[in-house]
């Protein structure tokens, strides 16, 4: 039949990316993408006996969400991982010997694919995002899940850029709220994670009573099967859970020009987080940053990313300016 003729060009499909405000499931996009096969025995045979770490969950519902300053962490093989996921005797012994599987889930999530494969470069053109319209993007800037039924993220937006997911084994359950939900999902920076702002709402399992203003948001709910790609739209809120027993997906987020006037913003909430922080009792610090972030950064380094985001914002604001700027103006 020759090749599968896609329903976008390149051109089209970045123009949609572009402006669109609402998520959008592409299908029949990637169809003759190679990281299609990247499932999770696939990767486990790539990787060999390399170890990447898991965050462990409880498989019980709480009101409260499960930050992550609240999971426990292993590091594992992918061999070690399927294994436990499929009730292997090999896992009475092992990482994941003291976590049973009926009880926890596991989610080696945002793995940089160029850090996990840097000695497999060939491995990045497996992932073709310049069908989207962004040529020269592939996995180096992309972004490796990889997770047991159950796993999942709290409610949380990005502060930069959108979002493009391919869901590439099993299936994962989106709940995207819109940016003008914002007040009704309690927004908090406590765990601090640059670019993350979390809801104190647990969204599978909301506390009405604490937070009766979630009864006025509008959830919208997109099932992602292998094959297709989600765009999330800037500053949309979302909770992703897998409900297979092994989900494998891959992201890339696409910059945008709005995201100068967040990097200051973003610089200025660390600069304060920071600074509460080593005015707080030390002892409970681990609770106020992510895990994600490794330290909290001395005044002298948050000056710095500030400094760098003012300056980016007004080199791209003059340049917007300047643009617009007729003769005689």
């Amino acid at each position: 039949i020759g090749e599968e003729v896609k329903p976008f060009t390149p051109e089209k499909t970045k123009e949609i990316v572009m402006s669109l405000q609402q998520p959008a499931v592409f299908c029949n996009m990637v169809g003759d993408w190679p990281a299609l096969h990247w499932n999770a025995k696939y990767l486990s045979a790539v990787l060999g006996g390399k170890t990447i770490q898991f965050r462990l969950g409880l498989k019980t519902v709480d009101l409260d969400p499960q930050f992550e300053t609240r999971c426990n962490y292993v590091k594992a093989t992918l061999e070690e991982f399927l294994a436990w996921c499929c009730g292997q005797p090999s896992c009475l012994s092992g990482p994941f010997s003291c976590y049973e599987y009926s009880k926890y889930w596991a989610y080696a999530d945002y793995k940089y694919i160029a850090r996990i494969f840097e000695d497999k470069p060939e491995i990045f053109q497996d992932i073709r995002w310049s069908d989207f319209g962004f040529p020269g993007r592939s996995g180096k800037e992309s972004t490796l899940w990889i997770g047991s039924e159950g796993a999942n993220t709290p409610c949380h937006l990005d502060s930069y850029g959108c979002n493009l997911v391919l869901q590439v084994q099993g299936r994962k359950r989106w709940h995207l709220f819109p940016p003008g939900d914002t007040s009704c999902l309690y927004p908090t920076r406590i765990p601090y994670e640059e670019s993350s702002i979390f809801s104190k709402v647990n969204v599978a399992n909301p506390d009405l009573k604490r937070f009766p203003e979630f009864r006025n948001t509008t959830a919208h709910v997109v099932t992602l099967s292998p094959g297709q790609v989600l765009l999330v739209p800037r500053h949309w809120w979302h909770y992703v859970e897998s409900i297979d027993p092994i989900t494998v997906s891959i992201n890339s987020w696409i910059e945008l020009d709005a995201d100068h006037e967040a990097r200051v913003e973003e610089a200025i909430t660390r600069l304060l987080v920071c600074a509460i922080k080593s005015a707080d009792d030390p002892s409970d610090g681990d609770l106020w940053l992510n895990p994600t972030e490794v330290e909290a950064t001395s005044h002298e380094i948050n000056l710095q990313y500030l400094n760098k985001a003012v300056s980016a914002y007004f080199k791209c604001h003059k340049a917007g300016v300047s643009e617009q700027a007729r003769p005689g103006s």
